[in-house]
């Protein structure tokens, strides 16, 4: 048996600039940190020489073309295994939750299967090839932040290429610094689990048509990316928090379903607990709310949202990326 394992993921700044709408026209930057949240996956060989997946349903098939997963399926076509396999996927956390939970899934089952199979393959393989299956194979309208995160973690910064390339730089930022980031980051879950790709096409056609001013927007937010990775390195761990309520009202404006009332009522009873700005993780609609709090305030921003039915969420961040944490493959 093989177990690996993804972290999943928060932006922090210039999130959407790896949508191919915009990135393939102006290329895009941003910063992301990978959270001791993960998506797992077991890999077994099984005896029978069916294929068995076992994810929120259980599928048992003669061949990888009848699967109905289609991430399992076609990992399982790259891959080149067709039969003689049991997998099984289990997440901390919910789907659809804007914290790229899906790209995970994908870095985590890739890495899976080329350890099922013996085979060594680097962190920037890992991340090609579930942006392949995502991007190029699924015909998914995201980009390649949450792939690249999920094999690298940390906290770290992408520059997306015009013609597809990926660079990536870890932020070389203080611990003291890391760890007052960490402890001033609240996290609570809406509640609400959206599909992120009607809002994500939403927010591409907006872009490639410009619609409000849309390229622009997403000028800024690409400088407030860079302006995030200043922040961090030289330990303005305040200024970063003000940037995330600019951020946010940048963002908001880029889809019509990525905000509704009762998300702008949560937002705005954050600020006015303390709060110095926020934003929804991910492609909006729902999901998790990320505020960022000095100490003295954090309490009473956790009562104001607890009370309105918020879930928090305790994390810690993830150094390890991508990895595969027990292998006792056999012949």
């Amino acid at each position: 048996m093989i177990i690996s394992r993804a972290p999943v993921r928060f932006s922090l700044g210039g999130g959407g600039t790896d949508l191919p709408s915009y990135s393939r026209e102006h290329g895009g930057f941003l910063v992301a940190a990978a959270i001791d949240k993960h998506i797992f996956v077991c890999a077994n060989r099984r005896f029978n020489p069916q294929i068995r997946l076992a994810y929120s349903r259980t599928e048992i098939v003669d061949r990888v073309d009848q699967i109905e997963h289609r991430i399992f399926r076609e990992a399982l076509k790259l891959a080149q295994i067709e039969n003689h396999i049991e997998l099984v996927s289990v997440a901390d956390l919910p789907a659809n939750s804007g914290l790229g939970s899906s790209s995970s899934f994908t870095v985590a089952l890739v890495n899976a299967l080329h350890a099922y199979k013996r085979e060594f393959v680097p962190t920037s393989q890992l991340a090609e090839e579930a942006c392949k299956i995502e991007i190029d194979i699924l015909k998914e309208p995201i980009g390649k932040q949450d792939q690249y995160i999920a094999a690298y973690g940390g906290v770290t910064a992408f520059t997306f290429d015009k013609d597809g390339s990926v660079h990536v730089e870890p932020v070389p930022m203080k611990p003291e610094a890391m760890d007052e980031l960490e402890s001033n980051l609240t996290i609570f879950y809406s509640g609400v689990e959206r599909a992120a790709s009607a809002i994500l096409k939403e927010q591409g056609a907006t872009i490639k048509s410009n619609a409000g001013g849309a390229v622009e927007r997403m000028h800024r937010i690409k400088e407030i990316g860079y302006e995030t990775r200043r922040l961090l390195i030289a330990g303005d761990i305040d200024g970063f928090g003000a940037l995330l309520h600019e951020h946010w009202t940048n963002k908001r404006k880029m889809a019509s379903n990525m905000t509704d009332s009762v998300i702008d009522e949560h937002y705005e009873a954050a600020r006015n607990a303390g709060a110095i700005g926020g934003k929804l993780m991910g492609a909006g609609g729902g999901g998790f709310f990320m505020f960022y709090t000095r100490p003295a305030d954090k309490r009473r921003v956790y009562e104001t949202l607890a009370a309105r039915g918020l879930k928090p969420l305790r994390f810690r961040f993830d150094f390890d990326g991508a990895r595969i944490i027990a292998n006792f493959h056999r012949s």
